[in-house]
């Protein structure tokens, strides 16, 4: 079930209707039951990896509890199942062919794949925050769930199941367990996040994603095509992947429950290391605590923190997908803040203006954008190679008309950013409480009006359902 269609609208309107008329523990159980039926919709047997993932990481955060003594048994128990979970769903074709590659080259007869197992939508995001709930049980930051509805409504929680944000324990199970409201306040809230989010992903990210898959659809394209369709892609995945996000925070609030922020403008980033404090929050955060601190993170060698930085990012790569451009999408990130570090150490980087500083972050961004979206190395290889002096003026015309349209198409999300993520040029802080009322009145007519009138006809699931 994706958001943007009638059934979840339907789904949530009844899901809504009963909720607030539930004691708190009964709309514990209407939420994990909605949930269920909200992840197995199309694919019922999604339900199984689900579940087998939830009562194993339950029991063995128990057992750490339990058998003092063991807690390292447990710990390796739960990581265990859920890497196996997602090796064998995710990275078991992938491992297969690489394997069936180096065969064949030898000379040698390649395996035959006995196994054809569809991906499950949202497995990397429920696997790795079933991993930071042990992990966290096993340091003694939290203690183990002894209710099992509650944890299952932790990991199950459908707004969030899918595509995130990866959410901590320690921010969640308290808010299952004690009793919710939903004000006035917190219905305008989250309307107007659930607006904001759907007109990002209908309007802005499935239009700008038309000029994208056409430009990436093209064997041979010149130049200036190529990086028309990097701006293109650039701007539908993060009007797609930060309005799922809105959606899903503005959908928990009417429950009455906290999402974290996943966004804060990532192209206002002045770094790479910036652009990950603003991209992805919940993902970058638990990469750091859950992986990057563990292997020892800055506070050693020089050699050692860089060889850290590395394989944190190069998981992030992998994270996102069983290909080798995400691998070497990953290890572009790493490399770009580790030269970063040593331009900074330099004191290289002090004196640039601001916005030169934005530019050279958003130009590494999408260099980063075409490895991400592009998966035939082949093909990337070709792209890198194109001159901007061979492509003809009408191919230089062309890739102008893309970019210009899909800039007006992302318009509203560039007016949102310089008003809302610049300090000084915040508008709600000049205005009064009626001048606010006014303000958010009329720009939620005008994205209701976007949405009805210059939404894309060829819409398309959320792009990191696939992760």
């Amino acid at each position: 079930m994706i958001f943007h269609s009638l059934t979840y609208l339907v789904f949530f309107a009844l899901v809504l209707a009963l909720y607030w008329s539930l004691p708190r523990r009964g709309q514990n159980f209407l939420l994990i039951f909605a949930s269920y039926i909200f992840y197995g919709w199309e694919h019922p047997w999604f339900l199984l990896p689900l579940w087998a993932s939830t009562l194993v990481d339950y029991s063995c955060a128990l057992g750490m509890e339990r058998f003092p003594r063991q807690r390292r048994v447990f710990l390796i128990t739960s990581v265990t199942a859920s890497v196996a979970l997602l090796a064998t769903f995710k990275y078991y074709g992938f491992a297969l062919e690489n394997i069936n590659a180096i065969l064949t080259h030898f000379g040698e007869e390649p395996i035959r794949n006995a196994l054809r197992l569809a991906l499950p939508a949202g497995l990397s995001f429920y696997t790795f925050q079933s991993i930071g709930y042990v992990v966290d049980v096993y340091r003694g930051k939290i203690k183990a769930v002894r209710d099992l509805p509650d944890y299952a409504l932790y990991v199950t929680f459908f707004p969030q199941l899918v595509a995130g944000p990866i959410e901590r324990a320690a921010h969640m199970l308290p808010q299952y367990r004690s009793e919710r409201k939903c004000d006035a306040e917190t219905w305008r809230i989250a309307l107007g996040l659930i607006l904001w989010g759907y007109f990002k992903k209908v309007v802005i990210a499935d239009n700008a994603a038309v000029v994208a898959n056409k430009i990436f659809g093209v064997q041979d394209a010149s130049f200036p095509i190529i990086w028309a369709g990097v701006f293109a892609f650039a701007v539908q995945i993060y009007a797609d992947f930060s309005g799922y996000t809105d959606i899903a925070r503005g959908t928990a609030r009417l429950l009455g429950i906290d999402l974290m922020r996943n966004f804060n403008h990532p192209y206002l980033a002045t770094s790479p290391s910036d652009f990950w404090r603003r991209w992805h929050i919940s993902l970058s955060t638990w990469l750091r605590d859950f992986i990057y601190i563990p292997l020892g993170g800055s506070r050693c060698s020089v050699a050692r923190a860089s060889f850290n930085l590395m394989a944190t990012f190069t998981i992030s790569g992998l994270w996102h997908g069983a290909s080798w451009n995400y691998v070497i999408w990953g290890a572009y990130w790493g490399a770009l803040i580790l030269t970063e570090r040593f331009l900074e150490s330099l004191g290289l980087t002090r004196r640039l203006p601001w916005l030169l500083k934005v530019a050279i972050t958003f130009g590494l961004t999408c260099f980063g954008w075409l490895l991400f979206r592009e998966r035939n190395l082949a093909q990337i290889v070709h792209d890198l190679a194109q001159s901007p002096f061979a492509a003809s003026a009408e191919q230089w015309r062309m890739a102008i008309y893309f970019v210009v349209l899909v800039f007006i198409y992302a318009l509203p999300l560039v007016v949102h950013m310089l008003t809302t993520g610049i300090d000084g040029w915040r508008i709600e802080a000049r205005l009064t409480n009626r001048g606010q009322f006014i303000l958010e009145t009329g720009v939620a007519v005008l994205l209701l009006l976007g949405i009805v009138t210059i939404r894309s006809v060829a819409t398309s699931h959320f792009i990191y359902f696939q992760f």
